[in-house]
């Protein structure tokens, strides 16, 4: 089968179809989208306030509960000897592990601790990935609808924390040049 030929269309100069776009001020400039994202970063940077002393946002109140939930659970659960995977023996060492790190994270945000929320927030970052692709293997329903809770709290909470940590404002490293 031949490919079809197409008329082509001569094209001249001052051609409307290839004449520039007006803008609506034409004397405005065109800035790179770029430059528009740092200028309306700094507004939004303006319009923050830093946490007043002794100040818990909400979503930081949630996350402390959360992580003292989590922490204080699975050392109840370690000592009265129950596994979540089902196995006779706990693993101890990685029930502690993980109940260390959850009562230290609860610990450093009630402090406002900056590396405290970011941690906080890296694992419920992993929550939400682990969430969503538990989700290629839900054999049922409560699975899936378990998976789809899981991923929307964690990522509303993730989400909510973002605004705080902008609001803790992050220490400067000793020694870092100020810009």
């Amino acid at each position: 089968m031949a490919g079809r030929s197409r008329k082509r269309r001569r094209v001249v100069v001052g051609d409307a179809a290839f004449a520039p776009r007006e803008t609506q001020d034409p004397r405005a400039e065109r800035r790179p989208a770029r430059v528009r994202g740092e200028a309306r970063n700094e507004q939004i940077r303006a319009g923050l306030e830093p946490l007043a002393p002794g100040e818990l946002p909400r979503p930081l109140q949630v996350a402390i509960a959360v992580a003292l939930a989590l922490g204080a659970l699975n050392l109840v659960l370690l000592a009265v000897g129950y596994d979540l995977r089902g196995r006779e023996d706990p693993n101890a060492a990685g029930v502690a592990g993980f109940s260390i790190v959850m009562l230290a994270a609860a610990w450093g945000m009630w402090r406002r601790r900056y590396w405290a929320v970011l941690g906080f927030q890296c694992l419920l970052a992993i929550t939400c990935v682990y969430g969503a692709a538990s989700l290629a293997f839900a054999s049922n329903w409560q699975a899936v609808l378990l998976c789809l809770v899981v991923v929307g709290l964690a990522g509303w909470l993730f989400w909510k924390l973002v605004r705080v940590m902008a609001r803790m404002q992050m220490p400067e490293r000793p020694g870092a040049a100020r810009s």
